[in-house]
């Protein structure tokens, strides 16, 4: 069982945690991380590149030349792919990117993702994560005591609109609730920093 320290805003110690294992000390599954983030950068995906074929580019209707005599090869548009304006040959279409992985699938891939975090140690719990008013520079100071490196992601229990205001401003900052965070975000940071109440939310979920 991975016991953490809990840091306040200060990143003076002021307690520690014990975590599940089942959550944050298992085995971690490389190939399913794998499929996890296919997935999600696939559905961020819009598909909406589309290239013109030669039977939408306008014009070329007319023969440019006859069929033999000319020593040319025989053509029959200025629209063919081998022309200048002509149509793309095999170019990309509008398309769906996105794919369904299950439940289960998506349980093993998170609590292996949080375990490479705790084994990593870039895993950061904080008692506590507030602001009296939107003050960019109190959250500055937080990631400067913590020590956080230049990708960040936060976890908060609850929505609070003056800790997610006075992050906005913040490169490389990213803020997320329990339930919208996501393996992609987890394995992109450089310093996964959680609120004890977060970090007790996602154990009550996926132990």
């Amino acid at each position: 069982m991975p016991e953490l320290k809990v840091l306040n805003m200060a990143g003076e110690s002021v307690g520690t945690i014990n975590l599940s294992d089942k959550v944050f000390a298992a085995d971690i599954n490389g190939a399913v991380l794998h499929a996890a983030v296919k997935q999600y950068l696939g559905n961020q995906r819009q598909g909406t590149q589309s290239t013109l074929t030669r039977t939408e580019v306008s014009g070329g209707g007319k023969k440019p030349w006859r069929q033999k005599g000319t020593g040319r090869a025989r053509q029959g548009s200025t629209r063919a792919p081998q022309w200048t304006h002509g149509g793309v040959a095999l170019g990309p279409k509008p398309r769906l990117y996105k794919t369904k992985m299950n439940k289960k699938v998506k349980a093993i891939a998170m609590i292996s993702a949080l375990s490479s975090k705790v084994a990593g140690g870039d895993f950061i719990v904080v008692d506590k994560i507030e602001t009296a008013e939107y003050k960019t520079k109190t959250m500055v100071k937080m990631l400067s005591a913590l020590e956080a490196k230049k990708k960040v992601l936060v976890v908060l229990a609850e929505k609070d609109e003056k800790v997610l205001g006075s992050f906005a401003n913040i490169p490389g900052v990213k803020v997320a609730l329990t339930n919208t965070i996501n393996v992609y975000d987890i394995l992109n940071c450089d310093s996964f920093i959680v609120a004890k109440a977060a970090a007790e939310k996602i154990e009550e979920v996926y132990a």
